[in-house]
């Protein structure tokens, strides 16, 4: 799994940027499942600003004009990052309260409603968000979308100079059936949860409790056991 602690990459103007853009060592956080081997595979954070509009879709069904960024406004207090190893101190905090839009504008939220949710944050450039998002959708496109808890998608990273640009045609050109939060220029979003990798999944219970916070490659065994910590409230055996 890639994070965030060395080989540093080239610098950009922000402070939180330059300090996402390293790689870690092997070993960083995923989902223990019983039986399954540890995927260890996320991509590292490039925090670059990019940008761009024209006309597609990307799971919300309309043909209007698409923007790659939009604004997001965050209630509550972000989260720590989560580290590469060890107790997460998010956990059992209240998860931050998300408002923004999909890509064509139309409402998402992420907020204090009594429903249990996973939050999926995706970039368009990351090799293994690339080949994480295809799986699970296929996955949802046979068995049907997550019951007894939602999942929301954010794409956020975005640089229209990295590979796979635009966010909002690659996720319709792979059928993603969800539709997605676009995140805003200054990565709001993903600052308030704390990302340090991708894929980054965010377990939250029916209290808006963080309950689980984990990054990289999931089997779709491993996603519904993230799904299941958000909808019981229960951290998964042998999670750290």
């Amino acid at each position: 799994m890639t994070s965030t602690s060395s080989r540093t990459r080239s610098s950009r103007t922000s402070r939180l940027r330059a300090s996402r853009r390293r790689r870690a060592p092997s070993g960083s956080r995923t989902v223990w499942i019983v039986a399954a081997a540890v995927v260890v595979a996320a991509a590292v954070i490039a925090l670059v600003a990019g940008g761009g509009g024209h006309k597609t879709t990307a799971g919300s069904g309309s043909t209007g004009a698409i923007a790659e960024f939009r604004p997001v406004t965050v209630t509550g207090s972000p989260l720590a990052a989560l580290p590469q190893s060890g107790p997460d101190p998010a956990r059992g905090l209240p998860a931050p309260e998300l408002r923004g839009q999909t890509f064509d504008g139309q409402p998402v939220t992420v907020t204090a409603d009594g429903e249990p949710k996973v939050v999926l944050m995706v970039a368009h450039w990351c090799p293994h968000c690339q080949r994480e998002v295809p799986l699970l959708a296929k996955y949802f496109q046979t068995n049907g979308l997550p019951k007894g808890a939602r999942l929301v998608t954010i794409a956020t990273d975005t640089n229209a100079n990295s590979p796979n640009y635009p966010p909002s045609a690659w996720l319709a050109r792979v059928g993603w059936p969800l539709p997605a939060m676009a995140d805003d220029a200054g990565f709001t979003a993903a600052r308030a949860y704390g990302l340090s990798a991708f894929p980054f999944f965010c377990a939250i219970d029916a209290q808006n409790k963080v309950v689980l916070r984990v990054t990289g490659e999931l089997s779709t065994a491993q996603l519904e056991q993230v799904l299941n910590a958000a909808r019981t409230g229960t951290v998964p055996p042998g999670s750290p």
